[in-house]
C-alpha cells in the first residue's frame, strides 16, 4: 500500500511538472529552457533533472503527452460516420487544427530555437522529433491496414502510406504554419485531392470497420 501511494504521489508530481513545462512552452516555444521550467514549477533545476534526467527526457515526456492527445483526436476523426473523402479531410484537418491551436508547442517539438544561442547540453530537437513522426506513421499505417483491402503485401503498403501521409502532413503543415499562404480549409482540400488516388479505388476490408 505504501509503495502504491508513493508511486501515485510521484506520478502526480510528474504530471504537475509537465503542466508547468507546458505553460513555459506555450509562452516561449522552442526557446523554453530547463531553468525557466524549473522556475515555473517552483523547484530547482537539479530536482527537475531528477524527474526527467535531462532536456531530452523532458522533451520525450512532453512529446508523448501531446502525441497521445493528438492520436486520440485523430482516432475520433477516423471513426466519424462520413464518407471516405470526408474522413480523410477530417483527419487532415484535425492534425492541422492541433498545430494551429498550439503553434508554440508544435515549434518546441519540431524545431530548435531559431536564434544563435547554443542548445542546452547539446540537445538535438531533430533527433528527438523523428520518433514522434515515426509513431504517428505506424499508427496511421495500422489504421489503413485494418480498414482497406490492399491484397497481398497490403500491410507493408499500408505502412508506406501511413508514413507517407504523415510526412506530407508534417511538411505541408510546417510550411503552412510558417507562411499562412491560404486558409486551413483550402490546404485540407488540396491535400485531400492529392490523396484521392489508389486509396479511393480499393475496397474496404470485409472484416474491418471501413475507411
Amino acid at each position: 500500500m505504501e509503495t502504491t501511494q508513493h508511486q501515485r504521489s510521484a506520478d502526480q508530481r510528474r504530471r504537475e511538472l509537465l503542466e508547468a513545462a507546458d505553460r513555459v512552452v506555450l509562452r516561449d516555444g522552442p526557446h523554453a529552457s530547463m531553468n525557466a521550467i524549473a522556475a515555473e514549477a517552483g523547484i530547482t533545476k537539479p530536482i527537475l533533472y531528477r524527474h526527467f534526467g535531462d532536456k531530452g527526457g523532458l522533451y520525450r515526456a512532453l512529446a508523448k503527452r501531446h502525441t497521445d492527445a493528438l492520436l486520440r483526436a485523430l482516432q475520433v476523426a477516423v471513426d466519424a460516420d462520413v464518407d471516405r473523402r470526408e474522413r480523410v479531410a477530417g483527419t487532415l484537418d484535425t492534425y492541422l487544427a492541433a498545430i494551429e491551436a498550439r503553434p508554440q508547442v508544435y515549434r518546441f517539438l519540431m524545431h530548435p530555437a531559431e536564434d544563435n544561442q547554443p542548445s542546452e547540453a547539446g540537445f538535438d530537437v531533430g533527433r528527438h522529433s523523428a520518433p514522434l513522426l515515426r509513431r504517428l506513421g505506424e499508427e496511421l499505417g495500422t489504421v489503413i491496414a485494418d480498414r482497406v483491402d490492399l491484397g497481398p503485401g497490403g500491410d507493408l503498403v499500408a505502412r508506406v502510406w501511413g508514413h507517407g501521409i504523415v510526412g506530407m502532413m508534417h511538411a505541408a503543415g510546417d510550411w503552412w504554419l510558417g507562411e499562412r499562404p491560404c486558409s486551413r480549409a483550402e490546404l485540407v482540400a488540396s491535400l485531400t485531392d492529392l490523396l484521392c488516388g489508389r486509396l479511393f479505388q480499393v475496397e474496404d476490408r470485409a472484416d474491418g470497420p471501413g475507411f
